[in-house]
């Protein structure tokens, strides 16, 4: 099924001090433009998004921001080491002493070695970017499956429209067909009658040279052509609609061609019946092609 170029998805999530959201989006563009708006500190988040965005998206005009910030009601609690160190010594000894004297110690907790003045200090304002950058990257894996199923049923929403419009140019190409058919004989008769009147009011002409311009008349009129490639772009097109890859460049393409063919098959009517078909055509074709532009 194919992907609209088309899509939102946003997110929030906390990790330690900090807290985020995310909002990512896309519009229809002709390439992969990525743009991502990440903390410049986070040095090498930016890189890792880019390598999964690419990984995934073929087309669009694609949007990251990420918004953190950080709580600063509650600091971050760090280890004194050294303090802890010098305690646990200073508890060994006292545990020795008591021994040799007889006596039993109550045994301490590691909220009781905590708890001592001086074990706990506020950690430094400097953040770590390394694990902050992984739990990012990690997340963001689920918001980029977010966004990437919006586009895919964008995308169906758009293939049932394309299949809608395809019919009707099927219809209308088949309605051509016996219009083109219709006028035969009526365009057999008027070459014969324009031949005779040129042979009577032409004195010393050549009956073969005029017979074949006339008929070269007749051959560049037949729409026959255009008819067999309006049919071969149409199943053409609904082939492109049920893969699972990006097809929006050869979508376009092929709009190109069915216009190319109702623009030919108009310049040949010679019919006002013939010409409003075509007319109709070039009209739903140019929606279907305005629909194209937001596919992947």
């Amino acid at each position: 099924m194919i992907r609209s170029m088309t899509g939102f998805a946003s997110g929030k999530g906390a990790f330690g001090p900090h807290s985020w959201t995310w909002e990512l989006r896309s519009v229809n563009g002709k390439g992969l433009d990525m743009r991502l708006r990440v903390p410049e500190w986070l040095t090498s988040l930016e890189t890792a998004l880019r390598a999964q965005m690419s990984k995934a998206l073929t087309r669009g005009n694609v949007t990251l921001s990420l918004r953190l910030s950080r709580d600063e009601t509650v600091p971050d609690l760090v280890l004194n080491e050294a303090a802890m160190a010098a305690v646990l010594t200073a508890l060994a000894r006292t545990q020795e002493m008591a021994v040799a004297s007889g006596v039993t110690l109550a045994p301490s907790t590691a909220a009781d070695m905590i708890a001592i003045k001086g074990m706990l200090e506020a950690g430094s304002d400097v953040d770590d970017p390394v694990p902050l950058v992984g739990e990012l990257t990690k997340e963001f894996a689920d918001l980029l499956a977010a966004f990437i199923e919006m586009r895919e049923s964008e995308g169906q929403a758009l293939a049932e429209i394309l299949d809608g419009q395809l019919n009707q140019v099927s219809a209308l190409t088949m309605q051509a067909a016996k219009l083109a058919e219709q006028r035969k004989d009526k365009t057999a008769e008027a070459l014969r009658e324009n031949l005779a009147r040129v042979l009577d009011n032409a004195q010393g002409a050549d009956p073969d040279r005029v017979a074949q311009e006339l008929a070269l008349i007749a051959v560049k009129s037949d729409i026959t052509e255009e008819i067999d490639r309006l049919k071969a772009h149409v199943v053409a097109a609904r082939d492109l609609l049920t893969q699972d890859v990006a097809v929006g460049r050869k979508l376009d393409f092929l709009m190109q061609e069915f216009n190319r063919e109702a623009n030919t098959l108009c310049s040949k009517a010679q019919s006002a019946d013939l010409t409003s078909v075509g007319l109709e055509l070039k009209a739903v074709i140019d929606q279907m092609r305005e629909q194209v532009q937001n596919v992947e």
